[in-house]
């Protein structure tokens, strides 16, 4: 039985896939399935359940999958043991991100840890607020930069760095352009265009029609606000975005403040509390913490 095998195993678990796996791997889908395969002949049983559409867990993977995790995790510690002794920063760490914040530079805080740490090799993920809570959870990303649609998960720490309030976006012929704000009552009303389910601004919406016991009326889905704001000029529905997303139309839209309630999207570091961190990744949290200060 090899780590690797083991290590295969558990991304394979984790992304429910192959494929999946074999990216996040950076190795070809056949090496994965290969090697799992000889795990699973050494152990005398199937690990993987492979006949849906989906791969899940047999009864013997799910009891074998913690011991492999803890074996890796112990590979994992003596890294960090002798990194610590040896003062050596060196290794990989990846940064999750939403795929619209243009307001921070990420790039120029990437630069300067690269310029004073250049053996760690850096990953940037571009993923919902979702996925991204489930990757620091389970250490597979060490830090991001999403949105919060509520309070975060025990074992994830945050530290605000935007926020501002979401509008109502219409093209500048609609009736609502006449209005100078819109309340959420009106709003339900209306077709709306917005992120889709898994985004922290989506769930400020969904949490804001659930508390009045309303239902929104989804017409339109798409994964950017720039997307979602080109759909409203074309006079599509009323795209709720963040204000910085609508004020940059001002020729074909119209941004209308929803009050009561004031929705406000906020956007926070995230990092994992709980669990074992390489010292590149301390030294990268402690910078973004400090950032851009």
């Amino acid at each position: 039985m090899e780590l690797r095998q083991l290590e295969y195993f558990v991304a394979v678990t984790e992304e429910a896939g192959f494929t999946r796996a074999a990216a996040r791997l950076h190795v070809a889908q056949p090496g994965v399935s290969a090697q799992i395969r000889q795990l699973e002949r050494e152990l005398g049983q199937p690990l993987l359940d492979r006949s849906g559409r989906t791969v899940r867990l047999t009864e013997v993977g799910a009891a074998v999958l913690p011991y492999a995790r803890a074996a890796l995790a112990a590979v994992e510690g003596a890294r960090l043991a002798v990194d610590e002794l040896t003062g050596l920063l060196r290794g990989h760490v990846t940064i999750g991100t939403i795929d619209w914040i243009r307001s921070l530079d990420l790039p120029g805080m990437l630069a300067g840890f690269h310029r004073d740490h250049p053996d760690v090799e850096i990953t940037v993920l571009q993923q919902d607020s979702a996925t991204l809570t489930e990757g620091l959870r389970t250490g597979r990303i060490d830090l991001a930069f999403l949105s919060l649609g509520g309070d975060p998960p025990e074992g994830v720490a945050t530290r605000v760095v935007i926020e501002q309030d979401l509008v109502a976006a219409v093209a500048r012929g609609h009736p609502l352009a006449r209005r100078s704000t819109i309340s959420l009552r009106a709003l339900a009303e209306e077709n709306l265009i917005c992120l889709p389910k898994g985004t922290g601004l989506r769930a400020v919406l969904d949490g804001a029609f659930a508390d009045a016991g309303l239902r929104p009326r989804v017409a339109f889905e798409a994964g950017e606000p720039p997307v979602l704001a080109e759909i409203a000029a074309h006079g599509l529905g009323v795209a709720v975005l963040p204000e910085s997303a609508a004020r940059g139309r001002p020729d074909d839209l119209r941004a209308l403040p929803v009050v009561r309630p004031r929705l406000t999207g906020r956007i926070a570091l995230a990092w994992r509390t709980e669990g074992p961190r390489s010292p590149a990744a301390r030294a990268l949290i402690a910078r973004a913490r400090r950032w851009p200060a």
